[in-house]
């Protein structure tokens, strides 16, 4: 029996085991989508208070946990969206319970390159999907999109901010990632590997294997997606030092802001002349975060807190607090 197998067969002996898992991980920080069905999301409502990383604190709800990854998932598909259309997501989308928040909008790209164009274009179009596909599994337990930055003008926003402490830009100067092909594919970058992460992170936790491999699809799409912009960046680079560089740069950054060790590489090995598209450890594993970390970096710090960054009022749900 592989190890995964005995994993797997392990989450479905008891009840009791499996929350006492859940709370070993929630004590650790972890972040989890442990779902359910939708209705019985939709009657637990809420749950656990804001403290997810303290010691004996309760294991996240479901609705919680889903929650959570459901704010990622609406500030990827609104950048993507307003890179490839425009315009953003319909309201229809953005609706439920906590605060709602307005975006400060990108606007649409105009693309070179046609290959980056569909590239952008198939990830806006996963990006949404994401995002319905985690409305309809909360029901009506769905947080509202919060407040989001991914404007490409002001100096002062996330994306500039985020590229300063990267290092690409300097101080009072803006960073538009909607400029052109190459600042749009620095912008994914910012958010493609920590996708990723998190979601590795959330697989210890799920219980339900029907629901483990709707999740396993969603971490296997953002990897897909992760490498696709890691490999265009890498290509373009070969003729363009200067991108791999950037690149690199803000690899470091991420991995200055998470509190979680060094978890992060940029897209060139230590050779010279050598690509690292996929960014493993030692044993050849992806790397994981909890909610935590991850929220230090798209707050943009890396200290507690509760909101910043691309999400300047934080995000909905009670998982909202950064290490």
């Amino acid at each position: 029996m592989s190890d995964s197998s005995a994993i797997l067969d392990v989450f479905d002996r008891r009840v009791q085991r499996r929350n006492s898992r859940r709370q070993f991980f929630r004590n650790a920080g972890g972040l989890g989508l442990g779902m359910t069905a939708g209705t019985l999301i939709s009657a637990c409502g809420g749950g656990s208070g804001n403290s997810a990383n303290a010691s004996g604190a309760a294991a996240p709800t479901d609705a919680e946990i889903l929650n959570f990854a459901l704010n990622l998932e609406y500030l990827e598909a609104q950048f993507y969206t307003y890179a490839t259309t425009g315009a953003g997501l319909p309201a229809s989308m953005t609706t439920g319970a906590g605060t709602a928040g307005a975006v400060v909008p990108g606007q649409q790209v105009p693309f070179q390159d046609p290959v980056v164009k569909a590239y952008a274009n198939e990830i806006a179009n996963d990006e949404r999907e994401h995002v319905t596909f985690l409305r309809t599994a909360l029901g009506s337990a769905a947080v509202a999109q919060p407040a989001i930055d991914i404007g490409g003008t002001n100096p002062n926003g996330a994306f500039s901010n985020a590229a300063r402490a990267a290092g690409l830009v300097g101080a009072g100067a803006p960073f538009n990632p909607y400029a052109n092909d190459d600042n749009f594919l620095l912008g994914a970058f910012i958010f493609e590997d920590v996708g990723v992460t998190a979601y590795k992170g959330a697989s210890p936790l799920i219980s339900n294997k029907t629901f483990l491999e709707a999740a396993a699809g969603i971490l296997a799409a953002e990897a897909y997606h992760a490498g696709l912009v890691r490999t265009t960046l890498y290509a373009r680079g070969v003729d363009m030092t200067s991108l791999v560089t950037a690149a690199n740069a803000i690899s470091a950054a991420r991995d200055s802001l998470d509190n979680n060790g060094h978890d992060d590489q940029g897209i060139t090995g230590a050779s010279a002349g050598t690509s690292n598209i996929v960014p493993l450890d030692g044993n050849g594993i992806a790397f994981s975060r909890n909610y935590a970390n991850v929220l230090n970096i798209v707050y943009l710090t890396s200290t507690a807190a509760t909101k910043g960054g691309f999400f300047p009022n934080g995000v909905n749900g009670s998982l909202n607090m950064s290490a």
